[in-house]
């Protein structure tokens, strides 16, 4: 049910935002030169995809987790979009792929080796990833590693329609921050 629901929401969601995709794609090239960012991510049975996001980064920063990072790093720009969290439109990308769901666990870096840890002990990563989920509307994110892979389980455990649409209306509404950067 969960697979159908994404799949839909995603083909919509492209469609509606394709007009948005495109104008920042554009601006992104005046921005950074690189408007889209592809990254490889840890996914479904830890094996490994790319996510596809709008660039809100200088394409020189390294790519190490959004706590990591700096905010000297992010453009004016991708400060916009990681506010309205348009720069993770492309997403749906991965979601139509079958390699994302709108709602799970946030896909992360193979070097974020204690979340690996944290997330193996409690078998996270049987589940496809998620653009969003309980852990970002409640601003936690991957520099708690034990708390987020904790928040992640419940998450997996409380799963029905009812909390997949909360999790993305919640989102859409501007609950939680997203990945800080610091």
């Amino acid at each position: 049910m969960i697979r159908i629901l994404d799949f839909i929401l995603a083909f919509v969601g492209l469609c509606v935002t394709f007009p948005i995709l495109l104008v920042v794609i554009v601006l992104g090239l005046f921005d950074t030169g690189a408007p889209i960012f592809l990254q490889t991510r840890v996914g479904k049975n830890k094996k490994p995809f790319t996510l596809i996001k709008l660039r809100t980064m200088s394409v020189d920063t390294k790519s190490v987790a959004s706590h990591l990072a700096s905010t000297a790093s992010i453009t004016p720009l991708g400060g916009f979009l990681r506010k309205t969290k348009i720069d993770e439109l492309p997403q749906l990308v991965n979601v139509l792929k079958g390699e994302m769901s709108f709602v799970g666990p946030r896909p992360n870096l193979f070097n974020q080796e204690e979340l690996i840890v944290e997330r193996d002990k409690l078998n996270i990563y049987d589940a496809l990833p998620g653009i969003t989920g309980l852990a970002q509307v409640n601003e936690i994110d991957m520099s708690t590693p034990k708390l987020l892979a904790e928040t992640d389980k419940k998450m997996l455990k409380t799963m029905t329609v009812y909390n997949y649409f909360k999790y993305i209306i919640l989102t859409g509404v501007g609950k939680g921050a997203g990945d800080r950067v610091k």
